[in-house]
């Protein structure tokens, strides 16, 4: 594979950084960089993707900008990181269209799901709050699975991808149980004595650690809260509008503001960064991946305070558009970070087992 200037920026930082190894405790990367004696578009991406991007290597290196050598490892493995999304991403096509212009794509999609629902439903307002009266439980069940499946497949096609490139292989159970607990812990955004990491800037702070958690389980309460209702209208006949005292209620409620305080949270930390820290190419496909997730969230929120208003129609059509959008921007956006940054963290716990 022909290795672009990008990647021979990378190469050439990860170069020094083995010479120097002043960094090599700071976190998994660095170590796993002291491995290998050369490195290869595929060493890259699987270093990217080990990174979290918690800046320390940055602000401790004598050889960052604005020295000669530009040793710049959190921006310049932020950019291999968006290089990877798109290079392993099924079908591939859809990556460059999010890419050319991301916030212009998602509203387009945005857009043309709401005009779908829009001539294809009557507006009118449910007397007990009950979405299946706007649009049939059979209709948005089936769309939203077949979205759902093909999105799946996409994630898992280029999870498969990912895994092949970077040569994961002889996984102990040992190693996935450590792998599953730095992942859940965000072990590597703690910093030293867990103290927290250099982000946004060179002051040490947990929040960054704290609104990933939010958000982290703000969308797996969401999940459940969905799990739950399936099962409450097809096991236990049980249908929905559910209120306060009810599972999927009070799962989708508390997922729902987690998800709002962690995402708006991450989103006023990337914002104030430190620029030298971040890669511009990919940043806007990160803000609106966050925004989308606060959007979808909030007007989730705001769907079981207004089930019996006038707007209940629209804003439903509107939060369901949201939804669909979302979904297929999943395979296209950071959110895969979250399945490579796993393998990473699997390789490399793999590799320290074997040394």
């Amino acid at each position: 594979m022909k290795i672009t200037q990008i990647y021979e920026d990378a190469i050439k930082s990860c170069v020094i950084c083995n010479s120097c190894r002043y960094c090599e405790g700071l976190c998994a990367v660095f170590p796993a960089m002291e491995k290998k004696r050369e490195f290869n578009v595929q060493d890259m991406d699987y270093l990217a993707n080990l990174c979290h991007n918690c800046s320390e290597c940055f602000y401790d290196c004598q050889y960052a900008p604005p020295h000669e050598f530009n040793v710049s490892i959190p921006a310049q493995l932020a950019a291999l990181r968006k290089q990877s999304y798109k290079k392993y991403a099924f079908p591939n096509f859809l990556s460059f269209i999010f890419e050319k212009n991301a916030f212009i794509s998602t509203l387009i999609f945005v857009v043309l799901f709401f005009l779908g629902f829009y001539l294809a439903f009557t507006p009118k307002v449910s007397q007990n709050g009950d979405f299946f009266e706007l649009m049939p439980y059979t209709y948005m069940t089936s769309l939203f699975s077949i979205v759902g499946i093909l999105v799946l497949l996409a994630l898992i096609v280029g999870i498969v991808k990912y895994a092949k490139a970077i040569e994961l292989k002889n996984v102990s159970f040992s190693a996935f149980i450590q792998t599953l607990k730095d992942a859940l812990s965000l072990k590597y955004l703690g910093g030293h004595k867990s103290e927290g990491c250099t982000y946004p800037n060179e002051q040490r702070s947990n929040v960054r650690r704290v609104f990933h958690h939010f958000t982290a389980y703000g969308f797996i309460f969401c999940f459940i809260a969905t799990t739950l209702g399936a099962i409450y209208h097809h096991f236990l006949h049980i249908y929905a509008p559910y209120d306060i005292t009810q599972l999927p209620k009070l799962f989708g409620f508390v997922g729902g503001i987690l998800l709002c305080i962690g995402t708006l949270g991450l989103f006023a930390l990337k914002l104030s960064a430190d620029k030298r820290l971040i890669d511009e190419t990919s940043v806007q496909m990160d803000y609106v991946f966050i925004l989308m997730l606060f959007i979808v969230s909030f007007t989730g929120l705001l769907l079981m305070f207004l089930r019996e208003s006038e707007y209940l129609a629209p804003l439903l059509w509107l939060h369901l558009s949201l939804i669909l959008t979302f979904f297929i921007l999943l395979p296209y956006s950071k959110f895969v970070h979250i399945f490579y940054r796993f393998i990473a963290l699997l390789k490399y716990n793999v590799e320290e087992e074997e040394h």
